[in-house]
């Protein structure tokens, strides 16, 4: 029986590297960080001139709205609608008629941050009226500021939800159980996404009220850890994986000088989330595993049946992996309301350096003489001050 690529499991479908015959899975892994956001569909742009069909997209918060955009919809369409949505949420300040000079952003950005926090985002959320103090105690309406009802019909206008969960692309997206605070993930090889789950995973307290699924109630996946990676990584994989980890917020920055600097560099170190450190964790684990693997094939047949040699055998070995690192990288003129500052400029501005970082790391030699196939472990980080590309294979 012969089936087309649409309807086969997310596992099943590889990408060959342009230029080779190599197959391997093109995975987005989406950081959430609001009005930022922007940088990720700039990347997608560039990245989908060399991947156009990514096997796999995992976000948290904006990052979860940009991969149901993404996944949403059929490949030819997929940048204009998030074309689409990033001009929605920044049309309450079009560009000016005249260039800004750089010495006047800040204070256009302030007074946009301003205008988002008095009046909302087009699309995405106004606010309550009555506000939350004279709400009734224990109603959505008196635990959050904004009302996100806008999103639902900006996500079901814009997101084909039939198409998302046709299994043409996998989507997982990170939210926090209320209750439990546990972490949990919303996969669609699992369960049928709809829009409440993109909304739960961008869900931050106390802006915007937990959403309901299924009796449960969930806020920003951002809560707990604000990039997917983790996850993304310890799912088993039997093909080698190219994972594009686009960041919006970067661990590291300069030592403050006031508290508005104090204030973003706070929000910056919390919502990075130690990407690098989890990063170099779990691909640590991989190499340790491929190690044991071929320890294990080694050893005599009397020794395979030793406990520690069992154990040794239950260490899960995947295929290789590329992770490719994209950190959005702040203007010496954004404060820490850069992720709900949604003037047009601004997101053009975003835009355009995703596409430019991800068109840089693509013509980077490092990238394009990497070595095919294989069960390596590589971490390229080709846009930083110092860019590096290391292989972790022992």
């Amino acid at each position: 029986m012969t089936r087309n690529k649409a309807s086969l499991p997310p596992t099943a479908r590889t990408i060959a590297r342009p230029g080779s015959e190599t197959a391997e899975d093109c995975i987005l892994v989406l950081q959430g960080g609001g009005a930022l956001g922007a940088y990720q569909a700039g990347v997608f742009e560039a990245l989908c001139k060399n991947y156009p069909d990514p096997a796999w997209v995992a976000g948290i918060s904006i990052g979860a709205i940009n991969a149901a955009l993404i996944a949403g919809n059929a490949p030819q369409v997929r940048v204009a609608k998030l074309r689409e949505f990033w001009e929605l949420v920044s049309s309450a300040v079009p560009l000016a008629s005249t260039p800004i000079h750089v010495s006047a952003r800040e204070g256009l950005n302030e007074a946009s941050a301003t205008q988002v926090m008095m009046f909302g985002v087009p699309g995405f959320f106004v606010p309550r009226f009555p506000p939350a103090p004279f709400q009734r105690r224990g109603t959505r309406e008196a635990i959050s500021f904004y009302d996100t009802k806008p999103l639902r019909a900006t996500l079901e206008r814009l997101v084909d939800f039939d198409l998302l969960n046709s299994g043409a692309v996998r989507v997982s997206v990170g939210a926090v159980n209320v209750r439990t605070g546990n972490f949990e993930y919303f996969d669609s090889t699992r369960q049928r996404i709809d829009a409440r789950h993109i909304m739960a995973s961008g869900a931050l307290p106390p802006g915007f009220a937990p959403v309901e699924i299924d009796g449960e109630h969930y806020w920003d996946g951002g809560l707990v850890s604000n990039t997917p990676l983790q996850y993304v990584l310890d799912q088993p994989g039997h093909r080698r994986r190219v994972v594009f980890q686009v960041d919006l917020f970067a661990a590291r920055g300069a030592y403050p000088e006031t508290l508005a600097e104090v204030t973003e560099r706070e929000k910056d170190i919390r919502f990075s989330s130690r990407t690098r450190l989890n990063t170099t964790v779990e691909l640590d684990r991989q190499v340790i595993a491929q190690a044991a693997r071929r320890l294990l094939a080694k050893l005599p047949a009397a020794l395979r049946d030793d406990p520690d040699a069992l154990a040794l055998a239950q260490l899960r070995c995947d295929a290789g992996v590329d992770v490719v690192h994209l950190i959005y990288r702040s203007k010496h003129y954004e404060s820490h309301s850069k992720d709900y500052e949604f003037s047009r400029v601004s997101m053009q501005e975003h835009w355009d350096s995703g596409r430019a970082d991800m068109a840089h790391t693509l013509h980077d030699p490092r990238w394009r003489e990497r070595r095919p196939g294989g069960d390596g472990v590589h971490v390229y980080d080709l846009t930083s001050d110092s860019p590096t590309s290391v292989e972790r294979t022992p």
